[in-house]
């Protein structure tokens, strides 16, 4: 699984193109690989945020925010993954639509690009509205211009855009255009508050669920979630959910479990970085 091309999107943001022929061949929008950069790494889930059919390629972007994927940040070119479990996931399905509108914040766009062009491929209006902190963390801006017939920004700092949260620039959109579907990705408390603005409308709406994740196959229920009433698994049933019908509340009360852990093994990692 070598890397065969490391581009920094942004402070703490890398994007990897990896040969991962195999995978590729199956790839789809939507599905996602389980990686690990060594022997004894943590299991990290990733986005397939692009593929190439024809070169044997998968790409990856990684936030390094914790210790695993901040030394998997390291990795550069000529180096390679352990290993890469995948495709996993359903795909989102992919037909005519109409307009739809893409809400992207901070990462989200990763995940949300390969859907977006392969709706735009399928005749889709692509209206894409992307929302960072700031505006060095706006990534893959110019991927999402490409294939959209109206892109806006927001920052949450103004240094780019609308000031603000994304969300805004979507209930703006609602009022001005109709839209048939609302695809939002990014962080729980963006994806939840996208629901808020599009749900008193109907807006048919999809989230992509990160939720905490283990194996990937659906055995360990760790991204356990609540759609509709009904127990999901992110990793078998998803990660692509009717965003209406989720559960929030209970994700975002699950999702700090293992702060704790987290904070100690990223200052051990500081430590060893000392030493």
């Amino acid at each position: 699984m070598n890397i065969i091309q490391k581009d920094i999107l942004a402070p703490t943001i890398v994007r990897f193109i990896v040969q991962a022929p195999q995978i590729a061949s199956k790839a789809e929008p939507g599905h996602f690989v389980i990686v690990r950069h060594k022997e004894m790494g943590e299991r990290i889930p990733l986005t397939i945020a692009d593929y190439d059919q024809a070169a044997g390629t998968i790409t990856l972007v990684c936030h390094g925010i914790g210790r695993s994927t901040r030394e998997i940040n390291e990795l550069e070119q000529g180096d390679a993954f352990l290993d890469i479990l995948g495709p996993l996931g359903e795909p989102y399905p992919i037909k005519y639509l109409g307009t739809v509108v893409c809400v992207a914040g901070g990462l989200g766009v990763a995940p949300l690009y390969p859907k977006a062009k392969a709706l735009a491929a399928a005749g889709n209006k692509i209206i894409t509205l992307m929302g960072a902190q700031r505006q060095e963390m706006l990534i893959m801006a110019n991927e999402m211009e490409a294939i959209s017939q109206r892109v806006e920004y927001s920052t949450d700092d103004g240094s780019y855009g609308h000031k603000g949260f994304v969300t805004q620039l979507l209930q703006r959109v609602l009022d001005e255009e109709t839209v048939d579907e609302v695809i939002a990705i990014g962080p729980l408390p963006m994806m939840a508050a996208a629901m808020d603005v599009t749900r008193p409308v109907g807006v048919p709406s999809v989230v992509s669920l990160n939720t905490l994740m283990v194996d990937g196959t659906g055995m360990c229920g760790g991204c356990r979630v609540t759609v509709a009433g009904e127990t999901k698994f992110a990793c078998v049933d998803g990660p692509a959910f009717d965003g209406h019908a989720v559960d929030f509340k209970e994700i975002l009360q699950r999702q700090p479990f293992y702060r704790e852990q987290e904070k100690t093994a990223l200052h051990a990692c500081r430590l060893e970085e000392v030493v």
